[in-house]
């Protein structure tokens, strides 16, 4: 197989916006260009990691040479089977909801909504297609001058990488190969069949029946959306309510939503083994009652976990110790064990998230290129890192939980402010949430915040500024924030830290300056 046509990738179903992706993020007639005689960067994996690092050391104007590999689509997950295709979908559940809602507002809709699901999904694929330029190999070639190799990349030796017959020489390397969904150990499955999040955006016909193992952020985002759109929808999920890594008063709002909806929760869930029959996939299980059930849908979709990319790399060859669950192992400045070779993003940190792998990036960097000697290193335990779960409502939250700041010592009070307090998610029909900001006890120092709200992702970036540049609750209270608007919880919360100031001693103080006013 020749450098220049590596092979000919192609996305289900090869409409012309999917084949307007595949010309922007594997082009077919790709020619890898005749490599230097040595590059300052070596970039293996084209996922947001790896475009960040290649695009930031290349467009910084020095002359590096930066060279970038990649063996299936540029723009890794997020553009192609995460981020944006899944909140396509997701904005055109809601869209689906609003208009059931319809009537509390007072806005009459017919009773029989139609959802046109292969619309629905044309629409993702025309919506990605046009967003898929910026990721494009042409682009990153043109741009910032960086030579893209299409094909397998692996070490060979000390300084020397592998594509496609074609060896490339570096001074410093980074492994961005990302992570895949975890595929089930359960009997059946594998003959059965099932979706992962890189096959279910290929659906261009709705499943009626829909099992989602998985309660994370994946499996919840995805049941909703397709419940929403008309499937019937059961989740399987391990814990004892979904979404367990979240607060348990902020999981249990999205949880109540979800049976609202119609979502069949199986909690406590033991799948046992999956059967293929005549009537669909029949789903075998004990939940929390300790009894065996079954289940028979149309699809599985499987939500949970996330296996590096660490295959194929030959990573032992060149010092790089890895564990196949964990991934790469990586220092705080993300070195690898081989000190030529770094990595950044899902397949070496716990952060799974496309702003976790752009952060990475720019750690990385620096601590290749500008830090001569080890001096002024950046340490990813530095970052201050924000997420958010895209559910109705969402879930977004920074900095430490409750019992992570108590597990490090610190004396925590909790301020709540529920939305029902908050004028604009009273007229706007979304009072269930609330803003929770946890602070150090006899402090304004902000630790940790959670928000519960249906655009909770939009309104946590105050409170993440607010952490960095160490801004208090005092502060924050002196902030103004247009009224009526639902961000105006966290000024609520951050007046009520204030108002805990106002001690019998403060009182009488201030008592005493009226008097002379």
């Amino acid at each position: 197989m020749s450098s220049s046509q590596y092979q000919r990738v192609t996305v289900p179903p090869m409409d012309e916006y999917n084949q307007r992706l595949v010309n922007y993020v594997h082009p077919g007639d790709w020619v890898n260009p005749k490599p230097v005689d040595c590059y300052d960067l070596v970039v293996i994996g084209a996922g947001t990691a790896g475009l960040v690092t290649a695009a930031g050391a290349a467009g910084i104007g020095v002359g590096l040479k930066v060279a970038l590999i990649e063996r299936h689509l540029m723009g890794g997950d997020c553009l192609n089977v995460g981020c944006v295709p899944s909140k396509c979908l997701i904005r055109s559940s809601r869209v689906v909801a609003e208009m059931r809602n319809a009537g509390a507002f007072g806005v009459k809709v017919p009773d029989n909504i139609e959802v046109d699901f292969p619309a629905v999904m044309e629409r993702m694929r025309r919506l990605r297609a046009g967003i898929s330029h910026h990721d494009s190999a042409q682009r990153f070639k043109d741009t910032y001058g960086i030579d893209i190799f299409l094909g397998n990349g692996r070490f060979t030796g000390d300084d020397t990488i592998e594509v496609n017959d074609t060896t490339l020489k570096f001074k410093k390397a980074v492994i961005a190969t990302g992570a895949r969904a975890v595929r089930p150990r359960v009997e059946g499955m594998e003959e059965a069949g099932y979706l992962t999040n890189e096959t279910v955006f290929s659906l261009t016909e709705r499943p009626n029946r829909l099992a989602v193992i998985g309660g994370g952020p994946i499996g919840c985002e995805l049941a909703q959306s397709f419940r929403r759109l008309g499937c019937e929808v059961v989740l399987f999920h391990r814990g004892s309510h979904i979404l367990n890594k979240e607060d348990a008063d902020a999981a249990d709002i999205v949880q109540k939503v979800f049976l609202k909806e119609g979502i069949r929760l199986v909690l406590g869930a033991q799948l046992n083994r999956v059967e293929k029959t005549e009537a669909g996939k029949t789903l075998h299980f004990n939940s929390c009652t300790g009894l065996e059930e079954s289940v028979t849908v149309d699809e599985i979709l499987i939500g949970a976990g996330r296996a590096p990319n660490v295959e194929g790399l030959n990573l032992e060859l060149v010092g790089v110790e890895y564990d196949q669950r964990k991934g790469v192992k990586v220092n705080d400045y993300l070195e690898t064990t081989n000190p030529k070779i770094y990595a950044a993003g899902d397949i070496c940190m716990d952060w799974k998230f496309t702003h976790a792998a752009d952060s990475a990036a720019r750690i990385v960097i620096k601590n290749t290129l500008f830090s001569p000697f080890g001096f002024g290193k950046y340490k990813l335990s530095n970052l201050v890192m924000p997420w958010a779960t895209y559910t109705d409502p969402e879930i977004a939250h920074v900095g430490m939980y409750e019992h992570e700041a108590q597990a490090k010592g610190f004396n925590v009070n909790t301020i709540k402010i529920p939305f029902s307090t908050v004028d604009r998610a009273i007229a706007d029909g979304e009072e269930e949430g609330f803003v929770k900001i946890h602070h150090k006890k006899g402090s304004d120092q902000i630790l940790g915040a959670t928000i519960v709200a249906n655009h909770a992702g939009e309104m946590i970036s105050e409170v993440t500024t607010a952490i960095v540049h160490k801004i208090g609750l005092s502060k924050l209270s002196s902030v103004i924030h247009p009224y009526p608007t639902q961000a105006e919880g966290i000024k609520k919360a951050a007046d009520a830290y204030r108002r805990t100031l106002l001690t019998p001693r403060t009182k009488t103080f201030l008592e005493f300056l009226t008097k002379l006013s």
